[in-house]
């Protein structure tokens, strides 16, 4: 039924890739998040360059050529959680690889306390213990929308669900979290 679209690569190399440094801070990175391999945080740092980007070239263009594109990306970037609201272009500039690594479903499953360790919040959402609004999510890298974060539970139909299983972290801890993330929030609120 026709050909299959040409595979191509999502993601760029770094320019210098055997700079002491640089290695050094991928391989913080990749295990703070629990990433697979670097190929993963490439792909990341790559989707980040060109939101700069795109926001770069939106400050090229006068105002009346960027008035809808830059509300379209401000939304877009809004609803995956970036920016927050009334965010400008500039925030966009600013925005880091650590932004986007903390929306991944893996990196929000380990700090909402559903995972001992990141590596273990990957291993639940690939083997389906982990459903976002009751659909089960088998990507670590699925990006999580603002309004889906508090959906996110462990799935029903899984052995999991049951609060005896020796794997589970205990529900009153998850709770405990989910209530400080949200007086967090509160308290940044009013500030």
């Amino acid at each position: 039924m026709g050909d299959p679209k040409r595979k191509r690569k999502k993601y760029d190399t770094p320019r210098v890739p055997w700079t002491t440094q640089g290695l050094e801070e991928e391989l913080r990175t990749i295990g703070d998040y629990g990433l697979r391999n670097k190929r993963e945080l490439w792909v990341h740092k790559t989707e980040v360059s060109r939101y700069r980007k795109t926001a770069r070239e939106l400050l090229g263009k006068t105002a009346e050529e960027r008035g809808k594109l830059e509300a379209e990306l401000l939304e877009k970037l809004q609803r995956l959680g970036l920016t927050a609201k009334g965010s400008t272009i500039d925030n966009v500039l600013d925005l880091t690889v650590n932004d986007l690594l903390e929306r991944r479903l893996q990196t929000i499953v380990y700090r909402m306390g559903l995972a001992k360790t990141a590596q273990q919040a990957r291993q639940l959402i690939t083997h389906g213990h982990i459903a976002v609004g009751g659909k089960v999510v088998r990507t670590p890298s699925y990006a999580v929308k603002r309004e889906e974060e508090k959906f996110i539970a462990y799935n029903p139909f899984s052995p999991l669900s049951t609060s005896d299983h020796p794997t589970r972290v205990s529900i009153d801890t998850v709770q405990s979290t989910r209530k400080m993330k949200e007086a967090e929030a509160e308290f940044e609120g009013e500030t």
